[in-house]
């Protein structure tokens, strides 16, 4: 795939893009509802002999907009949305910087500049795609601001469970610490990279090693608690229990941004300064201070027997599933 950053205003035309069939979204998880659009949008392309394409922009437009609830803070920044949507096949990724001036065209402005001059035969997107200024434009003016020069597919709501699946409920459900719904819309477990720095050491004096990491870019961390986690270091994946928190049993003030602690089981390695994958299963419980170290330690414990817990039967049940697939 090859990703092309365009800032506004751009100065490129038709004779510098193969025609394509585009895919229009902002995609911040490239969660199921996404991935329906973008496999559309691949699908179309391939029936009518033409490239793949993906429109986002960054930053994410409520930062310049001035929202009073700003994302600085994704489901997938930019560098893992760039990924997935590869994984998807898309020959072409155009990331659109998103500022003050670009939000101000008009909608017939946005389509001439950013869809007809990027040689688009064909726009696909969801039911609810706004653009232009103050998101006047929909999928239902599309057509006529089209100047007769590309087709339009809309797609449809995608639910789950009745609740569509969109970013705001993934944001939600993270918000909840509900990271065991996520992979019903997400299509896979929600995932976090990270480097493991120095910490205070503290968790070998009470028999729980712990990783500290830091995460490698703007993702947004489930709420404060104890998860059951995978951890994929190099080729190879672990099981663990992961805390995210403030440690108040230690501190009595707050830092500025949550810990994030990993306790990686039956490992021994030296992995500072390593990159490795945070895999979200499940939340066990909600951050506590203790007012005995015993205490702690006996919790930890319990932790560490649920995950195991969980892990087993989530082992077992794969193995039946397979079995069912053999005969």
């Amino acid at each position: 795939m090859k990703t092309l950053f365009i800032s506004h205003p751009h100065h490129m035309n038709k004779d510098e893009f193969p025609p394509t069939v585009m895919a229009l979204g902002y995609f911040d998880g490239v969660h199921l509802g996404h991935q329906q659009v973008i496999k559309t949008a691949k699908q179309i392309a391939a029936e009518k002999g033409y490239k793949s394409a993906v429109m986002t922009f960054d930053p994410h437009p409520s930062v310049v907009l001035g929202r009073q609830e700003k994302h600085i803070h994704f489901i997938t920044p930019l560098k893992e949305k760039e990924r997935l949507i590869a994984e998807l096949g898309i020959d072409y990724l155009y990331v659109v910087e998103f500022t003050s001036q670009f939000a101000e065209l008009l909608p017939q402005q946005f389509v001439d500049q950013y869809i007809i001059d990027f040689h688009v035969k064909h726009v696909v997107a969801g039911f609810d795609f706004t653009y232009g200024r103050l998101g006047k434009g929909t999928m239902e003016t599309l057509p006529f601001h089209s100047r007769g020069q590309f087709s339009q597919t809309v797609v449809p709501k995608l639910s789950f469970q009745e609740e569509k699946i969109s970013s705001t409920y993934i944001r939600q459900l993270l918000k909840n610490g509900d990271v065991a719904q996520l992979p019903s819309l997400l299509g896979r477990f929600y995932e976090i990279k990270g480097i493991v720095i120095d910490g205070e050491k503290r968790g070998r004096t009470i028999g729980f090693p712990t990783a500290n990491i830091e995460p490698i870019d703007d993702y947004l961390l489930p709420a404060l608690g104890v998860y059951v986690v995978k951890i994929k270091i190099d080729d190879h994946t672990y099981e663990g229990v992961c805390n995210v928190g403030y440690k108040p049993t230690f501190h009595q003030t707050k830092a500025d941004r949550p810990n994030i602690e990993v306790h990686i089981f039956d490992f021994t390695k030296d992995i500072y300064g390593e990159t490795i994958t945070l895999q979200w299963h499940k939340r066990i419980r909600s951050e506590k201070k203790f007012a005995q170290i015993d205490e702690l330690i006996a919790q930890i414990q319990r932790d560490k027997e649920a995950a195991r817990n969980y892990f087993r039967n989530l082992n077992e049940n794969t193995c039946i599933l397979a079995e069912k697939d053999v005969f």
